[in-house]
């Protein structure tokens, strides 16, 4: 299983990973816990392995090649296995076994709270998928898709890290929420302060920190930290409550907003229709009632197509 893991590890940074691949990866991942348990063990090894790297080669050592090859990585990802049992194998009779990754998601339209160990907890909205793994030692979770709210207790012994795609968050005690949509993350905090960082640091990176009333926007090297009273957060929480709020948002973004979270998907017609500006506050769930709204209010059509909703002039 270390090995399968190891193979995975490996294949999904070589260029040309395709999406079969992530499919046979998912599928081999859903198999087991114990999979998902060694995949990603071997994977923050290998993310450790590069943030070392990134800090440069050590004086008098000849550097890493910039583009290793496959052999290259297979010795490396083989030492990695080894040395991490090994080392488990040590400390065997010092600690305790590390507590399995958990999982936890919800369908479009759903919310889920869920209670960690260590008593903080998290609240999912809207088609999400995050892992956690909390225990003596660490407190890390890994959220894959969607958006999130995290009520962190506070502990300086061991600060609670975020991974979403190429960023983590890290935080002592604090609560905020975590959107991602591909390599794009948003970070909004509610209370207390969040350092938002590149999960492999680098000379062109630099970690942000995320006060309270303030949303961070990361994508690739860049991060956009919007400063503002506080309603902006409170705007992108009202997801808690079962409400979707926009200012001045084009009709395009409010549709792409509201397709998050139900199936019966908004259509715009026209990019005249799509650039009207739009503000409110509106239940996420419920299409019918916005698009009728948007038919009394500036007389578009409004027409059902199939299972979806078309709006245009």
């Amino acid at each position: 299983m270390e090995q399968r893991a190891a193979m995975w590890v490996m294949r999904r940074g070589e260029p040309d990973w395709s999406d079969a691949d992530a499919e046979a990866l998912d599928a081999w991942l859903d198999e087991s816990a114990a999979h998902q348990a060694a995949f990603w063990r071997l994977d923050h090894g290998w993310r450790e392995a590069d943030r070392i790297a990134a800090l440069g080669p050590a004086q008098g050592r000849r550097p890493m090649l910039a583009s290793p090859t496959w052999r290259h990585v297979a010795i490396a990802a083989s030492v990695v296995v080894v040395l991490s049992f090994g080392a488990l194998q040590l400390r065997e009779t010092e600690q305790p076994a590390p507590v399995p990754l958990q999982a936890f998601t919800t369908e479009v339209g759903g919310r889920k709270l869920v209670p960690l160990r260590d008593g903080s907890q998290i609240e999912l909205n809207t088609a999400t998928a995050l892992r956690a793994s909390i225990d003596t030692r660490r407190r890390e979770v890994w959220l894959d898709r969607g958006e999130a709210y995290f009520s962190v207790r506070h502990d300086p012994a061991k600060p609670f890290v975020v991974h979403a795609g190429d960023k983590s968050i890290t935080v002592l005690g604090t609560r905020f929420s975590v959107r991602r949509e591909g390599d794009k993350i948003r970070v909004a905090v509610s209370e207390g302060r969040v350092k938002l960082d590149a999960e492999t640091p680098s000379a062109l990176t630099r970690p942000e920190y995320v006060s309270r009333g303030t949303i961070a926007v990361a994508e690739g090297n860049s991060v956009l930290v919007a400063r503002s009273s506080g309603q902006a957060v409170e705007a992108d929480l009202a997801w808690r409550d079962g409400m979707i709020r926009f200012d001045q948002t084009t009709l395009a973004e409010a549709a792409a907003e509201f397709n998050r979270y139900n199936r019966r998907q908004l259509l715009v017609g026209d990019q005249e229709t799509a650039a009207i500006r739009i503000g409110g506050s509106f239940q996420a769930s419920n299409t019918e009632a916005f698009a009728r709204l948007l038919q009394r209010a500036y007389g578009l059509q409004v027409e059902i197509v199939g299972q979806d909703i078309q709006i245009s002039k």
